[in-house]
């Protein structure tokens, strides 16, 4: 298959360009770490900007304890072969502590409860920046970030208070106890991210690639029947072949139809479609502003 090498380069370029301003502006930075394709790109995309050096920055996944097993299978992989620390934040340890409250119910998940998770990482750890893997054509909050965005000494943003970023000038200066999260690819559709993956041949979890699993369906969402889902009166569990678009919690991260399984296919796929990504993502449905006023308060 044929792509536009010439536009990802330049997108590669940009992130490269980026990570290394991280690198020279910040003392202590971290990639936040999720098992998805943009914070794999994000790994990849800075073992090229440094190499041969290791990474510079550690590895932060916020664990919910609900994740899908090939997605921690994958973590710990990747980890061991590029030499990197893992720093793993645990929400069952902050249920444990009574820091956080588990929902309840048939909606019940956890993925809310990792802002509080993150945002005592990021302080144990007294990191500065923290890079992840958001877009701007992923989600209408995700449009309104920079590439350094700005957090105060609560970990909290303001999407009115952002700080110019002309002619590639960025101004990292923080007090004490504040911090950035920086975007890498921002400018990357998830077109994009597929076709430099598919360029760079980088690894992928098998979730993203079609398979059989046992689904319940909500909503018209299908969701991977698991044993941290309460199922309502009257949803069976029934075989169906999906993949993955986005991967998190598995009480929230909707799975897709599709026999896609090859990298090629999967960018046919996501260049014909009129569904986002994230609109297989229960947790997106909660209100018209539930992603903003998340990370208002601290997530990803």
């Amino acid at each position: 298959m044929n792509y536009n090498l010439n536009h990802i380069k330049e997108l590669e370029s940009e992130s490269i360009f980026i990570l290394r301003e991280v690198a020279s502006q910040f003392e202590n930075p971290v990639i936040m770490f999720s098992g998805g394709k943009d914070s794999i790109l994000i790994v990849h995309l800075a073992y090229k900007a440094f190499f041969p050096a290791r990474i510079p920055f550690p590895l932060l996944h916020i664990d919910t304890g609900h994740n899908f097993p090939e997605t921690l299978a994958y973590r710990d992989s990747l980890v061991e072969k590029l030499g990197a620390k893992l720093i793993v934040g645990s929400v069952q340890d902050a249920i444990n502590k009574r820091m956080v409250v588990e929902e309840k119910g048939v909606n019940a998940s956890r993925n809310g409860l990792q802002t509080a998770v993150l945002l005592e990482s990021l302080e144990n750890g007294k990191y500065d920046a923290a890079l992840g893997g958001a877009r701007r054509d992923e989600e209408k909050a995700r449009a309104k970030e920079r590439f350094f965005s700005h957090r105060d000494e609560f970990g909290q943003w303001d999407p009115k208070n952002q700080r110019p970023e002309l002619w590639n000038l960025f101004n990292g200066k923080h007090h004490m106890g504040e911090h950035f999260r920086v975007f890498p690819i921002s400018n990357w559709t998830e077109l994009d991210v597929w076709q430099y993956l598919a360029a760079e041949k980088v690894d992928l979890p098998s979730l993203y690639f079609s398979h059989e699993r046992d689904v319940i369906e909500r909503e018209g969402i299908l969701l991977a029947d698991c044993d941290y889902i309460e199922k309502k009166p009257g949803e069976r569990v029934f075989k169906e072949t999906v993949r993955c678009r986005t991967i998190g919690d598995m009480t929230c991260t909707g799975v897709w139809k599709s026999t896609a399984s090859t990298v090629e296919e999967i960018i046919e796929e996501v260049a014909t479609t009129r569904m986002t990504e994230r609109g297989g993502r229960t947790d997106d449905k909660r209100s018209e502003t539930s992603m903003e006023d998340r990370k208002k308060k601290g997530y990803f």
